[in-house]
């Protein structure tokens, strides 16, 4: 009994240790997976807009063009089309 006692003593923090790694190690690679060795990706999301808890308006800029999604439960719909507007660089302070 004080065998198994001492092993669970040991082995339960290094194992939530473990899981606390892993979950840090995930949310720091999570934007870098598919991600294209240059780093630019082709496809970038300008702004989204939630309309209602199901439905929500996204800007997507795809290779210098803003396209006009919706998005909802089933799935995306086109619904405009636009050149892209040329990006301001906001000012560090």
């Amino acid at each position: 009994m004080f065998w198994y006692v001492l092993k669970l003593l040991i082995l339960l923090p290094l194992i939530g240790a473990m899981i606390w790694g892993s979950l840090k190690l995930a949310k720091k690679m999570q934007g870098q997976f598919g991600a294209p060795a240059g780093g630019s990706k082709a496809v970038r999301i300008v702004e989204t807009t939630m309309l209602s808890p199901t439905l929500r308006l996204a800007v997507i800029e795809f290779h210098g063009r803003e396209i006009l999604v919706s998005t909802s439960r089933n799935g995306l719909t086109r619904l405009a089309e636009a050149p892209a507007r040329p990006q301001i660089e906001e000012p560090v302070q």
